[in-house]
């Protein structure tokens, strides 16, 4: 029985960042599930040169100091993504920061990439037993002189110890940040990537992107990328397109949107993605995934991987369970071998 549905009301009567540090604190103590079954087959698959036991990863956000990343791939992720991680410690954006949109299954935030900082989050890494596959997102502070040479910071610190890099450049939080998706920015990001990273850096390299570009930047992203040599796109990050939201209870609030209402906008990104790489790069689906189906759905716009931060919050800690189950039995519907089968098989259909 899940009792999530019981201490819910609880939880969500509480300031929500303050309810996400008692959930950190409580699946360090253990109080989580764990993951007993074995994942299906059918649900394992070779990516990035990675071997992934199932596709449901933990995206960056929730264990931004890299606290817990053991506990959540023992919950039944595939993979955890921790971050956003900057150079230098930074407290984020003033309080309050976080808001729940409970009807809509949603959150706005306007967090600011708070982080320990790369030296102390590195600590936290080197010090785990190494099990199960793990990212680390990096970003720029939000006062730095050079936002482009924060990133090789931080590639130059995570490479040894991470199993893949995600380049976080779409944040909506840290002022201009997006600029950097820009085709001449994005360009010398990339080629000063490819100049700096050090020689014995074989792990793979993502990028991040945000759902609010237009069809000619996600070209202009996707042509960089592949002629980079970049390994994969995580889309999306979350939407400052508040449009899509009724009038609600904090609608209004500045940040991001993440949850049920991202849902559509991210997987037509994915879709149109998918249709203009012609598969060349791997995706990985975000935005408002809280079920077996919603996965199902990005992965037949386009997505090898999923990830997934608000729908644990409204759905509760056995998500990454409950959706390997779900999916395991739609994919087995549609008579398939493997996740690969459905890969992009709909991206055609989203205009």
């Amino acid at each position: 029985m899940d009792i999530y549905k019981f201490i819910k009301p609880a939880i969500f009567s509480t300031d929500p960042e303050k309810a996400h540090r008692l959930a950190i604190s409580g699946i360090k103590l253990g109080l989580h599930p764990l993951d007993t079954e074995k994942s299906s087959n059918i649900l394992s698959q070779n990516l990035l040169n990675l071997s992934f036991n199932n596709p449901v990863g933990m995206a960056a956000g929730f264990d931004k100091n890299g606290e817990v990343p053991n506990e959540l791939l023992k919950m039944g992720f595939g993979f955890v993504e921790v971050g956003t991680v900057t150079p230098q410690p930074q407290e984020g954006n003033s309080k309050p920061r976080i808001f729940r949109l409970e009807k809509e299954e949603g959150m706005i935030n306007r967090l600011g990439f708070n982080n320990k900082g790369a030296e102390k989050i590195k600590i936290n890494l080197e010090n785990r037993q190494k099990i199960g596959i793990l990212g680390v997102n990096i970003g720029a502070n939000k006062n730095s002189s050079d936002r482009m040479n924060d990133y090789i910071y931080g590639l130059k610190a995570f490479y040894k110890i991470a199993d893949y890099i995600t380049i976080n450049i779409s944040s909506p939080n840290t002022p201009h940040l997006r600029e950097l998706q820009k085709k001449q920015n994005i360009q010398e990001l990339l080629n000063l990537i490819s100049k700096e990273k050090p020689a014995d850096c074989k792990i793979p390299i993502l990028l991040k992107i945000s759902p609010d570009i237009n069809q000619l930047e996600l070209s202009d992203i996707i042509e960089a990328s592949i002629n980079s040599k970049i390994d994969g796109l995580i889309i999306s990050n979350t939407t400052i397109d508040k449009s899509i939201l009724k009038k609600t209870e904090n609608a209004n609030q500045e940040g991001g949107l993440s949850g049920k209402p991202l849902f559509n906008l991210s997987t037509h990104l994915l879709a149109k993605a998918y249709a203009i790489s012609e598969g060349k790069i791997p995706l990985i689906g975000v935005g408002g995934i809280a079920n077996g189906y919603d996965a199902f759905l990005k992965i037949k716009a386009g997505a090898s991987l999923i990830q997934l931060y608000t729908g644990l919050v409204f759905q509760g800690p056995s998500i990454a369970i409950n959706i390997k189950k779900e999916l395991s039995k739609l994919l087995q519907e549609e008579g398939c071998s493997s996740i690969g089968d459905l890969v992009g098989i709909d991206a055609k259909n989203y205009k």
